[in-house]
């Protein structure tokens, strides 16, 4: 009991005092997470609109993919992006193996269906209900998927966050292709893991401590833009 209350005091400590590796970790893995979150969004957004708008040979194939990637094993992810990135591998000449940038392909390819399926689970109930209006207006394909996009920016919004939560917490992918290196790619979950197998649990529990918050500030964030969607629902 007075280890863990050591350990607890000794993380608050660290959070408290601002210390360079504590907020070298954190500050990797928020970056890492935000450009995830920012590429799977550029790319997730329009493609899960375009899926929810046009009409085309394979569609529902593409959409019943897109809904099963949204459980993707993030091991097996990380195995994918490792092959590829490996010495051996078609992408190996970028020397991109063990970096950040290896990190944020992992969490791309994890994040990306998320934000693609519930993008277009949305714009498609926005397109069913104003899909005459728009093309008695005369919106092209183009026109319509910006103003169903504008349009269902709350619903958007929680797609980004619900992927920023699954990228935070992500452990396996990254660890595989980022190596956990100390100062170079070890990121919030993979420390707490590895200083966890260590015994040392004052830098585990600090950086849980800011993974929950982390968590917390998400869901607060989820509940807030739905309210603000209903609020303007019914405005």
């Amino acid at each position: 009991m007075n280890d863990g209350a050591s350990a607890f005091a000794t993380a608050l400590a660290l959070i408290v005092s601002g210390d360079p590796e504590f907020l070298g970790i954190v500050g990797l893995s928020l970056g890492v997470t935000l450009t995830a979150v920012l590429i799977s969004c550029v790319v997730g957004m329009p493609l899960g609109a375009l899926l929810a708008v046009a009409r085309f040979p394979g569609r529902g194939a593409l959409v019943v993919a897109f809904n099963a990637l949204m459980g993707l094993p993030p091991v097996v992810v990380g195995l994918l992006v490792y092959l590829a990135l490996s010495r051996s591998g078609p992408l190996g000449a970028l020397g991109l193996l063990y970096t950040p940038a290896a990190m944020v392909i992992a969490q791309t390819i994890l994040v990306t269906p998320i934000v693609a399926a519930l993008t277009r689970q949305a714009v498609a109930d926005l397109n069913a209900e104003y899909d005459e209006y728009l093309r008695a207006l005369g919106a092209d394909r183009v026109e319509t998927i910006g103003t169903l996009l504008w349009d269902a920016r709350f619903s958007l919004a929680t797609a980004a966050l619900a992927g920023f939560g699954r990228a935070s917490a992500e452990v396996g992918a990254v660890m595989i292709v980022g190596g956990n290196i100390a100062h170079v790619t070890r990121v919030m979950t993979t420390t707490i893991a590895l200083e966890t197998s260590r015994g040392e649990l004052a830098l585990a529990l600090g950086l849980g401590i800011v993974l929950l918050a982390i968590s917390l500030g998400v869901n607060a964030a989820v509940m807030g833009v739905r309210t603000q969607a209903e609020r303007v629902g019914h405005a």
